[in-house]
């Protein structure tokens, strides 16, 4: 009998031992899964932060482009350091203005070419002559006045005029045209061809721009 105690007590001691090491197992294993989840759950939500802070800073960095896009593109203008922006001059060319050209009697006649800026533009005609050029070989009209003028910002109702004489000399002769060319300085890319009727070309000249049409009369070269 003693020796059927000493086994049962044995036994029943050996199942405790396996029982509580289950039991340790088991804990030790819904330990390790809490833990998984939670380093699981942590992980993602960082990705995720990183993820949107990164989309975050990719959205102010498209603002600031499309700002910056914006502001070089809609012709604004410069900042003028308030916060507002200032408009910004510029010089004419050729196609920023609506032309038109008439024939006067006064001093032997002439061309008055009138030049006025297209609607919504503002631009200024440089202190210098209107180039102006006749038939294929491009002769140019010299200068009637001794010295140029000042710069003429057209807009705003403000017109320009120029005078053309076509023919200086007192011989018959000269190249029959019907249109001359006008253009804002010897390398305005887009010069136009105005229509003025036949007239005879022979050492042109024309004056500087005015402001007055009564100004722009050609009496004469610089070398007369």
């Amino acid at each position: 009998m003693l020796i059927n105690r000493s086994r049962i007590r044995t036994f029943a001691g050996a199942s405790l031992l396996v029982t509580a090491a289950m039991f340790a197992t088991a804990c030790q294993s819904d330990e390790d899964t809490s833990s998984g989840s939670s380093d699981s759950s942590a992980s993602a939500e960082a990705t995720t932060g990183a993820d949107t802070g990164k989309d975050n800073a990719s959205g102010s960095e498209a603002g600031s482009s499309d700002g910056k896009d914006k502001g070089s593109q809609d012709g604004s203008g410069a900042d003028t350091g308030n916060g507002e922006r200032g408009k910004v001059g510029q010089a004419c060319g050729a196609n920023d203005i609506s032309w038109s050209t008439r024939s006067e009697t006064q001093a032997g006649g002439y061309i008055l070419v009138i030049a006025k800026a297209k609607p919504g533009i503002t631009c200024t005609l440089p202190a210098a002559l209107p180039t102006v050029a006749f038939g294929s070989d491009g002769t140019e009209a010299g200068p009637a006045e001794q010295a140029v003028g000042p710069a003429i910002t057209l807009g705003k109702g403000t017109t320009a005029y120029a005078g053309v004489n076509p023919k200086t000399t007192k011989e018959n002769g000269g190249k029959e045209l019907d249109s001359i060319i006008v253009g804002i300085g010897a390398k305005d890319p887009n010069p136009v061809s105005l229509p003025v009727g036949t007239i005879t070309v022979d050492e042109p000249i024309v004056t500087n721009w005015h402001t007055s049409a009564a100004d722009a009369v050609p009496f004469g070269g610089t070398d007369q």
